[in-house]
């Protein structure tokens, strides 16, 4: 039997490479003769690099660089073409998994790390810039991004407003004047994980903040920034950021970019999806199994599962999910393209415990999962 092995990272635990390994793990104590090919795929956020760096042809340089609390760190720019076309994961100085519980707090984190990336590539001649969004741990429009790279943000006493969703309220003024130039001649792809729309009970405060350590109170005070960002975004240069499909990816960042930079929004399964072919794997293949950290509506909403939910249809293909958490009925996997959903988190786990231990929990899931399977086909 000819295996696909096709998952996402689950955030904050494994990576998409550690998680195909388990799940390969798990159909080999129960298939241990099937062919099993593992492609660690990523939708544009965490994992992009590794993927890339698996395809080959180019090369990873590590970069001096801050992660969202302004500790220094190195972070990775995966060059496709050395100096001319490169890969930056938001993620990597600005994600989620690099913080404690306790330091997650998107009113003070900031995408300036990832700006410093960004500017770093511009400085060394970079045309084209693929921004890997998802997987970040702030809220802030972008707004660090834009500031890494020279622009100013004032408030009303023309002061730089505070880094993080913290200080979208008070900023009054967008300065262009100081931006790094280079950035007029750079084409930048944002590619994005979601569709979400930037406002709204859909949007990125309502949707994913609360996922990055805020409150009630922080998430409405979060949308009512980006609300006022949106306003003096559109103001300053007449784009409507709130409209536009994705612009809710990583805490507004799409949105933001789009208006501040002229950043075009684009899929990042289609454009990875492009790189590897990844419909010829699903339709060579018997089987293929998935799997993310929750299993829940925002599948439908862009991410990994979701697109290949859609190839596996296509291809009249049967899909295993395995999941750390299913919130999804039955029906609504199905209509996903997903045949199966497991839950590798046991109902007396604890979050932290699920997620020390996940490697185990997804390996022992797989195996139930692939068991389940072959009844199945019996009985066919």
């Amino acid at each position: 039997m000819n295996i696909l092995v096709i998952p996402d990272s689950f955030k904050g635990s494994l990576s998409s490479v550690k998680v195909s390994d388990a799940i390969y793990d798990g159909v080999k104590k129960i298939l241990p003769n099937s062919s099993i090919k593992k492609i660690p795929f990523s939708d544009g956020g965490e994992g992009a690099i590794d993927l890339l760096n698996q395809i080959g042809g180019g090369e990873v340089e590590y970069v001096n660089t801050e992660n969202p609390i302004g500790l220094k760190i190195k972070a990775p720019i995966y060059w496709l073409e050395k100096n001319k076309t490169a890969w930056i994961e938001l993620s990597q100085a600005s994600g989620l998994s690099s913080l404690s519980e306790k330091e997650m707090n998107p009113m003070e984190t900031s995408t300036f790390g990832s700006g410093i990336l960004i500017d770093y590539a511009l400085k060394n001649g970079c045309k084209k810039i693929y921004i890997g969004l998802g997987g970040s741990a702030t809220h802030d429009l972008g707004s660090g991004v834009f500031m890494a790279l020279g622009g100013k943000l004032l408030n009303k006493n023309f002061l730089p407003i505070l880094r993080g969703g913290q200080g979208l309220l008070n900023c009054e003024k967008i300065n262009f004047n100081t931006l790094n130039s280079k950035i007029q001649n750079c084409e930048i792809i944002l590619a994005v994980d979601v569709n979400n729309k930037l406002l709204g009970p859909n949007g990125a405060a309502k949707t994913y903040s609360p996922q990055k350590g805020a409150n009630t109170k922080m998430v409405e005070i979060l949308e009512r920034g980006s609300i006022k960002f949106a306003k003096l975004i559109q103001k300053t240069t007449t784009k409507d950021i709130s409209k536009i499909k994705g612009g809710g990816a990583a805490g507004g960042v799409a949105a933001g970019l789009y208006g501040l930079i002229n950043a075009e929004i684009k899929s990042g399964f289609e454009i990875l999806d492009k790189l590897i072919d990844l419909e010829s794997h699903i339709s060579s293949t018997d089987l293929i199994i998935s799997g993310e950290g929750h299993l829940d509506h925002q599948s439908s909403f862009g991410k990994l599962v979701g697109q290949i939910g859609v190839l596996a249809k296509k291809n009249k293909k049967t899909l295993i999910c395995i999941a750390g958490k299913v919130s999804l009925k039955n029906e609504e996997c199905k209509a996903l393209g997903i045949s199966n959903a497991w839950t590798c988190r046991p109902d007396n786990y604890t979050l932290k415990k699920s997620m020390d231990n996940a490697y185990d929990l997804i390996k022992k899931s797989t195996e139930k999962a692939i068991k389940h399977y072959i009844s199945q086909q019996k009985c066919t």
